[in-house]
């Protein structure tokens, strides 16, 4: 136990020293490092972002049913109870000639050429309306379609296509955003594997009158291309730790605008990253140091043999 805890201080030792010796080499994984795992963090943010304003909006979405003015009320209400009763459907909410005189004014109060127009008017012009509201907002089209099989004599128009249109909007924006971060982050790390090959090569070059004397003197493999693999993880850590700090003085710059975005919804992009801190960093952490401990171990078995 003693004799490999005295193997794994020295192999610790060595990797620093070489970290230290290659400075700008160093410096350069480091930097590529850092500019991967950023990619991968900003995808991430990306994503909470848009998933987050996705159920913002489709908690707004609802379906507008415009009735005739001279529809009677227990009609109406029959209606309801019959648009209620579908399964996808969270709430229907009846809107009177008046209520929507009156909403259409508090959203139009600053306007007071239309303010005035309604004035002018005898009578109000607006119609009442069965307001529906989805349970489930990935089922909208299967919503849509049921109530396009509505077959009454009250119904003078339907709002749908508008939200149709709004939510492929928004899909197709997330998953284009989605898979650009991950073609870029892709990129970043292709870059990394050959960086790290690279300095690997290199410190076995600048090494390799110590590695043959490591040899002479009966050093085993694992001793020889340890140091190198500890390399990359020492990388990773430094990495990591930049990365942590840097993104959560971004999140800290972000989070304002996000609160005046998200008004009147518990969205924090701050508490979403600390929340998940050990699920997102320490995962990233650990395929980082996977991934530059293969690429030290297949440049060192390739060029350790001095």
């Amino acid at each position: 136990m003693a004799h490999f805890l005295l193997s794994l201080g020295r192999v610790i030792k060595f990797s620093f020293q070489d970290v230290l010796r290659n400075i700008w080499l160093s410096l350069i994984t480091i930097m590529i490092l850092i500019l991967t795992l950023s990619s991968v963090n900003l995808l991430l943010a990306v994503r909470a972002i848009s998933g987050a304003a996705i159920g913002t909006v489709k908690e707004k979405v609802d379906i507008n049913l415009y009735l005739r003015t001279t529809a009677e009320h227990d009609k109406i209400m029959a209606l309801k109870a019959q648009i209620s009763s579908l399964s996808d459907v969270k709430e229907v909410r009846y809107v009177s000639q008046d209520e929507a005189l009156s909403v259409f004014r508090q959203e139009h109060v600053n306007d007071p050429q239309i303010i005035e127009a309604l004035k002018e008017l005898d009578k109000n012009p607006l119609t009442p309306s069965l307001v529906i509201k989805p349970k489930n907002s990935d089922n909208f089209n299967d919503l849509i379609n049921e109530l396009n099989k509505l077959e009454s004599p009250i119904i003078e128009s339907r709002n749908f296509e508008d939200h149709r249109l709004m939510l492929s909007k928004i899909n197709a924006i997330t998953k284009r955003v989605s898979d650009t971060g991950f073609v870029v982050s892709l990129v970043f790390m292709s870059i990394t594997l050959l960086v790290i090959y690279n300095t690997v090569r290199v410190g076995i070059y600048t090494h390799r009158n110590e590695i043959a004397i490591m040899r002479l003197v009966g050093a085993s493999n694992r001793f020889i291309k340890g140091p190198f693999l500890v390399s990359g993880v020492i990388y990773s850590l430094i990495s990591m730790l930049v990365v942590i700090f840097g993104f959560f003085l971004f999140l800290n710059l972000l989070q304002p605008y996000l609160e005046t975005f998200f008004t009147g919804y518990n969205f924090n992009i701050i508490s979403y990253f600390t929340t998940n801190f050990w699920p997102i960093f320490g995962l990233e952490f650990l395929a980082a140091s996977v991934v530059n401990m293969l690429a030290s171990l297949v440049a060192a078995s390739k060029y350790s043999h001095v």
